[in-house]
């Protein structure tokens, strides 16, 4: 499988991505005037911001797992307990038995505030893409042909999903990042180089004809 999603910076082919899981969490508490009797309230905000801190808890960087509350939402005006809180989360992970660790972690969550309530719901929504033998066979293939083309082709990996997760977790040789260099993804700096363009259509056109 040959994915044409723009290389990484640099030009280099991506042969291992990250898998994605997405979530959202909805905290349902109990409203109450929060200057004349708040112990009668219990705060969604105050239970999801627990939450949040438990989610951090279960990042490792070193494996390559992050954790992101990208989106927030609670309550509904300065004087009153919220009863209604929501976060929105974005995992990353490099491999299938991180996946499950955390997977299972988040829809394990319980609440710490008395009277409170999850609502947890999401899953993994692409898989990794993990460098495996048939991706590593694809990547000298395409390595060799670039040096016949007469320029270097470098090997990354990227946090970034893609097409080429689903084809690889079927255990189809996928090699992503065939298409042309630049930068500055989902940035206002997001660019392509012009004089990349002819390189790797005739990478491209190399591979096909090879495979």
């Amino acid at each position: 499988m040959l994915v044409l999603e723009p290389a990484a910076s640099g030009g280099a082919i991506k042969t291992a991505r990250k898998g994605i899981a997405d979530f959202v969490i909805e905290v349902a508490g109990r409203a109450a005037h929060a200057g004349v009797e708040p112990e009668k309230g219990v705060s969604a905000i105050d239970e999801l911001a627990h939450q949040v801190l438990v989610l951090k808890g279960l990042a490792n960087p070193d494996s390559g797992t992050t954790i992101n509350v990208g989106v927030v939402h609670g309550g509904t005006r300065p004087n009153v307990v919220a009863a209604q809180a929501r976060a929105e989360i974005d995992v990353r992970f490099a491999g299938a038995s991180e996946a499950e660790r955390v997977v299972t972690a988040i829809r394990g969550l319980q609440p710490r505030l008395a009277g409170a309530q999850l609502r947890i719901s999401g899953g993994v929504d692409r898989p990794p893409m993990e460098r495996s033998p048939g991706v590593v066979r694809l990547a000298q293939l395409a390595q060799r042909l670039a040096a016949t083309a007469g320029f270097p082709l470098s090997e990354t990996s990227t946090g970034g999903a893609s097409d080429g997760n689903f084809t690889a977790a079927i255990g189809v040789p996928t090699l992503d990042g065939l298409g042309p260099d630049g930068g500055g993804a989902h940035a206002d700096s997001e660019h392509l180089l012009v004089e990349s363009w002819l390189l790797r259509t005739e990478l491209l056109r190399l591979l096909i004809e090879a495979l």
